[in-house]
């Protein structure tokens, strides 16, 4: 009997692609992936339509009306919210890479007595709903001494209240960054460390020459759900900022949304549209990293 004939395609079986299981989990993925599409394709629609298409509610445009997209722009200061937006994205996602990879490398490769305990305490925080924390978060920002009029034991004043320091410090740092910068540390071989140490290399040193460039995916990890956070945040904003020039990019759009019955859907939608194409546009660059990154977080515990 030949390699041939020992390699070949047994007689009666159905190829691989024509199993019904994968046949219905296609099926299931075109349909989730349809359901979750058309309020997307819906709204960038609704973006090039008029008024009147938008009262007979009709899925095509009769007209590609592009100078929609320039009157939303002169309707509200979406160009400033833009610019509040990319500024707190740009300032939370460095803060957070700062704060967030010497912690996890402090936990994955530093002799810390009770470290232990100490990823204990972080895999506990990411149980804990951000909003059960709003009150008191609000209670010590508003309490910050010397800022915002505050005394020296923070009171008088409205503290980090409707600043750049509010908006960006407090929602910088998260457990679950923190975690996954500890879980790529903990994936690099100890012996690169203690050969940089027998070169004279100090620890911080070890952690900036050595160990982050060998986390690449992590970083960009981090970065991408930092900046989609940032760049969607709504709640918090909503709390801390009372003046129209602190305003970010989703809290303007809904303030734009107010009246029901004074809204200009086909303006709204133009502006909602041009929100979300940043983020498509990173998730498609990053795309590569990203995956490798969330695939290689639990390889050692």
């Amino acid at each position: 009997m030949t390699s041939a004939t020992l390699t070949g395609p047994i007689v009666g079986t159905k190829p691989p692609g024509l199993r019904p299981g994968r046949v219905l989990l296609y099926v299931a993925l075109s349909i989730g992936a349809l359901l979750m599409i058309t309020p997307f394709l819906w709204m960038v629609l609704t973006a090039f339509k008029s008024d009147l298409e938008i009262a007979k509610f009709s899925w095509l445009p009769g007209e590609l009306r592009w100078h929609n997209f320039v009157e939303a722009m002169q309707t509200a200061p979406f160009l400033r919210y833009f610019r509040n937006s990319l500024f707190i994205a740009v300032g939370e996602t460095a803060f957070t890479l700062a704060v967030c990879t010497t912690a996890g490398y402090a936990l994955a490769k530093l002799p810390i007595r009770g470290s232990k305990a100490l990823l204990s305490y972080f895999i506990l925080l990411l149980l804990v709903p951000f909003q059960i924390i709003l009150v008191p978060l609000f209670l010590i920002v508003k309490s910050i001494p010397l800022f915002g009029g505050n005394n020296i034991i923070g009171q008088g004043g409205i503290g980090w209240l409707n600043s750049w320091w509010g908006l960006i410090i407090p929602l910088g740092a998260a457990p679950l960054f923190t975690f996954l910068a500890r879980q790529f540390y903990v994936s690099i071989p100890n012996e690169l460390a203690q050969a940089a140490r027998v070169d004279g290399l100090g620890e911080f040193g070890i952690f900036w020459r050595i160990m982050t460039p060998l986390v690449k995916p992590a970083l960009i990890t981090i970065c991408v759900f930092q900046i989609e956070a940032a760049w969607n945040g709504f709640l918090w904003p909503l709390m801390i900022t009372t003046s129209d020039s602190m305003r970010p990019l989703q809290l303007g759009l809904a303030i734009f949304a107010q009246n029901p019955a004074e809204i200009q859907w086909p303006y709204l939608m133009a502006g909602t549209a041009l929100a979300t194409l940043p983020m498509i546009v990173m998730f498609v660059f990053a795309q590569k990293r990203f995956v490798e990154g969330m695939a290689n977080v639990g390889i050692k515990g």
